[in-house]
């Protein structure tokens, strides 16, 4: 049976000796909370087994740190959105985990169990579901409303638009590979060479690898950029992107951030057909400023915590 976990085909995979003498103990602290060895190695095999990525030390160990690093970003969110007295009831948890059996065809009873028979507690899908709903609900209350796009926000977005007819558009997506924050560049860069090459021998899907591994804001939908048209992105990434092939996946392009893979699913001219309209210029903005308010949120609630990594790589 195909079970489908947040878009993870999960089954049951036996780590090597060294990742499971990992498993008891404290993988990190972040403020007052603790993260457990047994969190970090149960995302880690979720990860490994969606990207379809062998479950070799090799692998592991490319990945504990960044896996590490996301389950940190993930108590951070917990955190301020308990801080901000945002409610998360165990009904909503339910339903969540009702919603992801349902995409199973199953009822969550036999959900629960199936999962259970794959070697993951019901109760660390229960906390991935809370912590994403709490942010959502932060996000709603606490950063859409800033979120303003006016007339001439729309205007100007659609007057460059139109002086760029004639060129390129990209229907683009990326994964995004953060240096820093404890990633070195060769780890990242390996890392970034390792899932290339399972992408394009037809192993895992693009989006299933952007999901899971991705840095970006777009990373929930599968790193989705949209159409993007030229003078938008960084220079080399878009030198990269006129250089490939429709469905074409790129080398890992390193910028002043990171590494980004990006995969070209089709591309146009721009013309008057092509041009958005209003409303979905308005929603294009609004996405976009929220994804980067988001994107600041996190990064400042990390340079004001606590955060104590014990495990040693």
């Amino acid at each position: 049976m195909r079970i489908i976990l947040f878009l993870l085909a999960l089954v049951l995979l036996v780590l090597p000796a060294s990742a499971q003498a990992r498993t008891e103990g404290i993988a990190a602290v972040v403020n007052q909370d603790a993260i457990s060895m047994t969190d970090l190695n149960d995302r880690m095999r979720m990860i490994i087994v969606s990207a379809g990525l062998p479950p070799s030390k090799e692998i592991q160990d490319k990945l504990l740190k960044q896996v590490l690093n996301d389950l940190i970003d993930e108590q951070l969110k917990v955190q301020e959105a308990k801080r901000k007295e945002i409610e998360v009831s165990q009904g909503e948890v339910a339903a969540g985990f009702a919603r992801i059996a349902s995409q199973n065809n199953l009822s969550a009873e036999q959900f629960a169990a199936a999962i259970r028979r794959d070697g993951v507690s019901p109760a660390t899908l229960e906390r991935q579901i809370r912590a994403q709903i709490g942010w959502s609900k932060l996000i709603q209350q606490e950063m859409r409303p800033k979120v303003i796009v006016t007339d001439t926000d729309i205007d100007d977005y659609i007057g460059r638009l139109e002086s760029a007819k004639g060129k390129s558009e990209y229907l683009a997506s990326e994964i995004f590979l953060p240096v820093g924050e404890g990633n070195s560049e060769a780890d990242v860069q390996q890392l970034a060479h390792k899932l290339v090459k399972e992408i394009t021998s037809g192993k895992t899907p693009f989006f299933k690898v952007a999901q899971q591994f991705s840095g970006a804001a777009g990373a929930t939908r599968g790193g989705d950029l949209g159409w993007v048209q030229q003078g938008q992105l960084d220079s080399a990434l878009e030198q990269t992107l006129a250089g490939l092939e429709k469905d074409g996946v790129s080398m890992p392009v390193r910028t002043a951030e990171g590494f980004h893979i990006l995969y070209l699913r089709n591309l146009r001219t721009l013309t008057d057909d092509t041009i958005p309209s209003r409303d979905e210029v308005f929603r294009i903005i609004g996405i976009q400023r929220l994804e980067r308010m988001q994107t600041r949120e996190l990064l400042e609630l990390r340079s004001t915590a606590f955060i104590e990594n014990r495990v040693q790589s």
